[in-house]
């Protein structure tokens, strides 16, 4: 029975997060047979990647797929961005790891310090080409989901996260 509720968590055109790839688009729900076993599969799409990704319907929570954050978790994360960095004196290749999971955990807060941790000012010494590489793609995460929680302006969204990081340099 708790199966049958997990399973209608996700409707088609529900928006959702997938934490290796960010927010996505489930496009149906479709039934396959693999291996001789029939599973029921979410169809996510993520417009931008021009990439499908089928998940199935039993794993979707265990692997951290989600829905979109609420409006006040996104102002939590809008609010983490005006904080302070917090760079720690570890090595590069032990802090790039940990970014890296943050990213890759599908946590908007975590993202959040992600993108505040290695945001630039103009003044501020180059970034290097993994510390230039992690920032996007934080930025990117973030900024596509402020998109979607908003109603899907993503101009907007960067526009809204810039204007965040700018105010800090200040």
């Amino acid at each position: 029975m708790t199966t049958k509720t997990k399973k209608n968590e996700f409707r088609p055109n529900d928006y959702v997060v997938y934490p290796a790839h960010g927010v996505g688009q489930i496009v149906l729900i479709e039934e396959q047979e693999i291996a001789g076993i029939k599973l029921e599969l979410f169809v996510i799409s993520f417009e931008k990647d021009k990439m499908t990704l089928r998940v199935p319907t039993h794993k979707a929570s265990e692997i951290g797929m989600r829905s979109l954050s609420s409006p006040d978790v996104v102002s939590q994360a809008i609010k983490t961005l005006k904080g302070k960095a917090k760079v720690k004196r570890a090595m590069w290749s032990r802090r790039a790891q940990e970014y890296e999971q943050k990213i890759n955990s599908g946590d908007l807060i975590a993202i959040a310090e992600v993108v505040r941790d290695l945001h630039r000012a103009d003044d501020q010494r180059e970034q290097s080409y993994s510390e230039r590489q992690l920032y996007e793609a934080a930025l990117e995460r973030l900024t596509r989901e402020v998109a979607a929680v908003s109603g899907g302006d993503e101009v907007a969204a960067a526009r809204q996260v810039d204007e965040v990081l700018g105010l800090r340099a200040a």
